[in-house]
This record gives C-alpha cells, structure tokens and sequence, in this order.
C-alpha cells in the first residue's frame, strides 16, 4: 500500500461515506465510526497514562485516510496528556477533520500540539461549573469551549454532545480513544461503525474495552456485516456495530 488505502480496505472508505451520507437528517446526530489499534489481547497501551505505538505503516496510512474523510476527530482528556496527537492528516492528502476533545475539568494544557495545528479550531466539551479563567485561557490558543450536560456520573453527556453536534451540522464523528472514550461509546450504543487494527503481539496492559456489564451472550454488542484485511503485519477488521 503506498501514500493510500488499497484493495478491499479502500472499500471501507467507500462504504464509510455512503453510510453517513443523509445520516444526519435521519437520525438527527452524526455518524460515529470507532477507529484504534489495540495488541492481540486488546491493548492500547503498556501501562495507562503511556503512548504505545502498535500499529505498522500501512495501517497508519489507513488511520490518516479515515480521518480526512471525517468532519471531527474525537478523543478524550487522557490521549490528550499521554499522547499530546496533532489530531491531522500527515500521511495522505486531504482535509484535516475538527479535533474535539471530551474533558469535564478543564484539564487540557493550552501548550498541547492539537491548538498549534492551522486548519479548523479544536473544540473542547466540558460540564458546568468549570473556571472562567481556564475557559479564556483555552479561547486564546483558538480552541471553541462548548459546555454540554454531564451524565449521571458527572462526565460529558455523549447523547448532549452529538446532539449539539447534529444541530451545528456535523456529518461524521471519528473516535480514537483512550479506552474510557472507547468504552462510553459502546456502553451508549452511539458508535455506528468500526475499524479496528490488531497487531500480532501481546502487551497485557491497559485494555481498550473495559467492562461493558454485559455477562449474556445474546446482549454482546457485535460486528455485523464484517471485514478483514491484511495490512503488513495488521489485520484490519470492521464492520457495523448492532
């Protein structure tokens, strides 16, 4: 695969785009697609609070690929911290998508490298009550502060957010974690469709998916109509998520 997705991966681009594509004015919110590397037992990192680089450089090509045919990129306060991503399209051409960043206490340093990138300005979406001071400090560095009702336990309302969202016009959401935005997303049932990396090694560290309170198999959530291709040393699932 040089500079693009090939072969049967390139499908799920296709496929991706027609999906979302009237999303929108039918179901009045975005189209979620859930996109990460993780370990063959299901990690993203060695240890939390640690990058890990997992993923080959065909399967990278691929990440940079669904992100430039994405509105938003969403990740949360911990990939932030750990990670500090630029949250753009480096290795192919194309748009970079609007970063969001789900941070409930303001936590986000201006420094971080996701406000020095030109394009669209990052969004971040806290609950109420957090500083005013902060708030301006992060509208300073070109970041939008959107407020938006917390759940019941006092974290961003995901259901709030992509109905703000929806109501700004935003078509399509990608995720790319850390682990408690991963597992939010399932638990809510709110992620539409997913890519999934698996590289051939054992981390046994921090997993992507936590616990999903689910203990009967008829109630796991499931890829329907999957996919699977290799990328080098990855495999490259996806398929919608029932």
């Amino acid at each position: 695969m040089c500079g693009s997705a090939s072969g049967r991966v390139m499908e799920v681009i296709e496929s991706l785009v027609e999906k979302a594509d009237g999303f929108l004015q039918r179901v009045g919110r975005p189209f979620v697609t859930l996109s990460y590397a993780q370990s063959l037992d299901g990690c993203i990192s060695a240890r939390a609070g640690e990058p890990l680089a997992i993923s080959g450089s065909e399967s990278l090509i691929l990440t940079h690929q669904l992100r430039a045919h994405h509105e938003v990129i969403l990740v949360g306060i911990g990939t932030i911290l750990s990670d500090d991503p630029r949250l753009t399209v480096r290795l192919v051409e194309g748009k970079n998508p609007r970063p969001v960043i789900l941070d409930s206490r303001l936590r986000v340093p201006a420094t971080a490298r996701v406000f020095s990138q030109n394009g669209r300005s990052p969004m971040v979406v806290t609950r109420n009550g957090n500083s005013q001071e902060r708030c301006r400090a992060l509208v300073e560095v070109g970041a939008t502060v959107l407020t938006v009702d917390p759940n019941s336990r006092g974290q961003v309302s995901l259901h709030s957010l992509l109905d703000r969202l929806g109501q700004m016009g935003v078509k399509s959401v990608m995720v790319e974690g850390g682990s408690r935005v991963i597992t939010s997303f399932l638990l809510a049932r709110l992620a539409d469709y997913a890519v999934l990396t698996v590289s051939p090694v054992f981390v046994g560290g921090l997993r992507a998916v936590s616990d999903l309170n689910q203990s009967d198999p008829k109630c796991f959530l499931r890829i329907k109509n999957p996919g699977h291709q290799w990328l080098g040393d990855d495999l490259i699932l996806w398929g919608d998520l029932a």
